[in-house]
């Protein structure tokens, strides 16, 4: 495991520009298999996952070819879906979440497919069923090994059907999509989430022949078609990573400018930080944040302390929760941070509270933040990343911090931001990275 070694209290300035979309990523990746025509996708960040990602459908026969740094070629034309059986294989899958979005373009191009009990974050339950039930709706027939932890699907010709999901899952959503497009007949999924992934994965589905309607709403209308060919594809920017730099800047009073953000697909994420008390600038597609000696809470309208809650889009995003609950340490005024989707996100409070944070952790779900106002500086420490969001949180507290603390297991972190040690000290960070034997 690799660890970094972050000497707090230094100001950041400079220009940031965030990384193409992680989660927009993993499904659009994953799309290409729907095709034996060539698939250009543009702005792939360079993080653990999606490299994982992509070497999964390198193993299963699907040419890649890497045109710029950012910038790949994906050709499915001798895809072996029994490479999946590969106990090698196998193991890959295990070990990304994401790997289960390669289930719905399988099913709908090959009529089978197999993942291993996919891992990733461990932040709560996670289930699988919306995806599965989705398929059973197709009338894809589903089976679950609990011997080798492989779930089983296959189905002769998928038929479209109505669905009302059990869950506005991202992942599920987007599974399901991609096994309706090639279904017969019309498919209609209500629940359905709308995020901007979403959003993005149904465009490109659109330019690659499908025929989706409803995009950007929560009723989506499949009219299935037989087959898909190629196109070209450019991901949104992250807007976890926008996010993530907001407050980086905020916590230590730094002048910074994220440049190209996609600020018209970030929903209500600058309004939640304002609630905070950061202010921003919007300069065209760019946000420039001032350096801040204090930022103050806002109250509700009739005085109650102010509550942060994650939601389904246009809600608040659940993976800038941690972000805000670590930047909340030195606002003035205090918060309570609500996170409904994961009862185990936010467990790594206990490492800020030996920093110096003012947190009471409620529940699972709930944390209330009493902050600082800048009083007094958080102290160094040494602490382990439980996971990419609270990790890049312990990240930011860090930097803030008076001395020098240290992360282990900054895999998680890699998992989610692509060189982020190199980035941040291209402004004015000292974070070093020490490689462990």
């Amino acid at each position: 495991m690799a660890t970094f070694e972050i000497k707090g209290g230094e100001r950041l300035s400079g220009d940031l520009h965030p990384q193409g979309a992680k989660n927009e990523a993993l499904q659009v990746i994953c799309a290409c298999l729907l095709t034996e025509e060539k698939v250009i996708i543009r702005n792939i960040p360079g993080i653990r996952d999606v490299h994982v990602l992509i070497d999964l459908l390198r193993d299963l026969g699907v040419t890649v070819t890497q045109t710029a740094p950012k910038d790949f070629e994906f050709c499915a034309k001798g895809v072996d879906v029994d490479a999946l059986n590969d106990p090698k294989i196998q193991q890959k899958t295990a070990a990304l979440r994401g790997s289960i979005l390669m289930i719905g373009p399988l099913l709908a191009r090959f009529g089978r497919g197999v993942i291993t009990r996919p891992g990733g974050d461990k932040i709560g339950r996670r289930r699988l069923d919306t995806h599965f039930c989705g398929f059973e709706k197709l009338g894809a027939d589903f089976t679950y090994d609990e011997a080798k932890g492989c779930f089983y699907v296959k189905a002769g010709q998928l038929t479209g059907a109505y669905m009302l999901l059990d869950e506005a899952s991202v992942t599920g959503t987007g599974n399901i999509l991609m096994a309706a497009v090639m279904a017969k007949g019309m498919t209609t999924i209500f629940n359905a989430a709308c995020e901007p992934y979403i959003q993005q994965l149904c465009r490109m589905l659109n330019r690659m022949g499908a025929k989706i309607s409803g995009i950007g709403s929560n009723l989506l209308a499949i009219e299935g078609v037989a087959q898909l060919g190629g196109c070209d594809h450019t991901l949104l920017p992250d807007m976890i990573e926008v996010g993530s730099f907001i407050g980086l800047a905020a916590m230590t009073g730094s002048e910074i400018t994220i440049r190209n953000v996609g600020y018209d697909q970030l929903g209500i994420i600058p309004r939640a930080f304002e609630r905070l008390g950061i202010r921003m600038e919007r300069r065209g597609d760019d946000i420039h944040v001032p350096q801040h000696t204090e930022y103050k809470i806002e109250t509700f309208i009739d005085g109650s302390i102010m509550t942060i809650a994650d939601a389904i889009w246009p809600g608040l995003t659940p993976d800038l929760l941690s972000v805000f609950l670590v930047v909340a340490i030195q606002a003035t005024g205090s918060v309570l941070i609500h996170q409904k989707m994961f009862e185990s996100r936010l467990f790594f409070v206990d490492k800020l509270i030996d920093m110096g944070a003012r947190i009471i952790l409620c529940d699972p779900h709930r944390a209330t933040v009493i902050g600082l106002g800048n009083r007094q500086r958080l102290k160094s420490t040494v602490m382990t990343s439980p996971d990419i969001r609270a990790g890049v949180a312990l990240l930011i507290a860090a930097l803030s911090a008076e001395g020098t603390s240290v992360i282990h297991n900054i895999e998680q972190i890699d998992r989610g931001y692509e060189n982020i040690d190199i980035r941040l000290n291209s402004i004015g960070a000292k974070i070093r990275r020490i490689e462990n034997q």
